[in-house]
């Protein structure tokens, strides 16, 4: 979802959730985001920003899946010049970036057990140190983390810190999926059909045909509100008569009958060798195995394809279509194959 701090919907469980995010930001205190993805996690983060006193700051995002292990301390908390192969100059950290502002930490549960107690010691004394330097930088930052993970599972796997994960949840703000919010499906579609429909030009906005809201209904909806925005804009996208209910929903766009198949793939090319392996002795039988009597490369040549030919129409009953399929040949090219070694008959 775009960064415009629309929030649409009126079921229960979003509108509770929203309310919960809205009391929370008044304080100054850490507060945990959970939901799937496309629940609008980064909304609700930008929401508790603006409704805080800490609105004039900045607001920092900073996805700790999006980086390599080795690089997310650096991102975090800086570096000095020198402080390993590549730093050549000084740079500050997100956490120095968001002093005085809120640094929204997306992904929270991929954070390594390294990073995460040196995040523990910065949430604790607000103070953070960059790589190469000796002395530690007080920050103030306000602390919202998002993550689709089960954050109390982990700290029984020992895969999260509990003590970290103590001094984070102060507030839990867990967002309803797509599919619980009773009602919202309607109004989202509409939301966003209108708003497409728009953006290409349309004059009026039909709406949506009875099919295609029963589908939208129907629908698991395992990427939320983002894959609803975009199953909506594709249909609309798509739809070519513009004065009509739109009556047409693609939910998967790769679906294709030419969609590429590698398990299909490899079935054929088990087929094909199966086919060479079988007409590898009658071959040898027509060349004969002593290659030193050979004197007639072409004839040889085309004796061992007329044999490949013969025996692969015999195991496909003579259906010529099968059998080009199987030889990997065109229907066209078979035929030619079928004339030149006169095997009509």
């Amino acid at each position: 979802m775009e960064r415009d701090n629309q929030f649409i919907g009126q079921s229960g469980a979003f509108l509770d959730a929203v309310e919960r995010a809205s009391k929370a930001a008044e304080l100054n205190r850490p507060v945990l985001v959970i939901g799937e993805r496309g629940t609008g996690k980064e909304l609700i983060a930008e929401r508790l920003h603006r409704l805080s006193p800490r609105w004039g700051g900045p607001l920092i995002t900073m996805n700790c899946a999006a980086l390599p292990e080795t690089l997310i301390e650096a991102e975090l908390f800086g570096h000095e010049q020198g402080a390993f192969t590549g730093a050549t100059r000084a740079r500050a950290g997100r956490f120095e970036e968001a002093d005085g502002g809120t640094l929204f930490l997306d992904e929270l549960g991929t954070l390594s057990m390294a990073a995460q107690e040196r995040l523990l010691r910065a949430v604790e004394y607000g103070e953070v140190t960059r790589i190469g330097a000796s002395r530690p930088a007080k920050v103030d930052v306000r602390i919202v983390a998002a993550t689709n993970a089960h954050l109390p599972a982990m700290v029984e796997q020992n895969r999260f810190r509990a003590d970290l994960l103590d001094r984070l949840s102060f507030e839990v703000v867990t967002l309803p999926p797509l599919r619980a919010r009773e009602g919202d499906i309607a109004v989202l579609s509409d939301y966003f059909g209108r708003r497409m429909a728009a953006e290409i030009g349309w004059e009026s906005w039909p709406g949506f045909g009875r099919l295609a809201s029963e589908a939208l209904e129907r629908h698991p909806w395992p990427g939320n509100v983002r894959e609803l925005r975009n199953v909506i804009e594709r249909a609309i996208y798509r739809w070519s008569e513009k004065d009509g209910a739109i009556d047409h929903i693609i939910f998967d766009p790769f679906v294709s009958p030419w969609r590429p198949n590698p398990e299909q793939a490899a079935a054929e090319g088990r087929a094909r060798k199966d086919l060479v392996d079988s007409v590898a002795e009658p071959a040898k039988e027509a060349l004969g195995t002593d290659f030193e009597t050979i004197d007639d490369l072409k004839a040889a040549t085309e004796a061992y394809e007329r044999t490949i030919v013969e025996h692969a129409l015999a195991r496909h009953r003579y259906n010529q279509r099968q059998t080009a399929k199987a030889l990997g040949l065109s229907y066209d090219q078979l035929r030619h194959c079928i004339k030149k070694h006169d095997l009509t008959t």
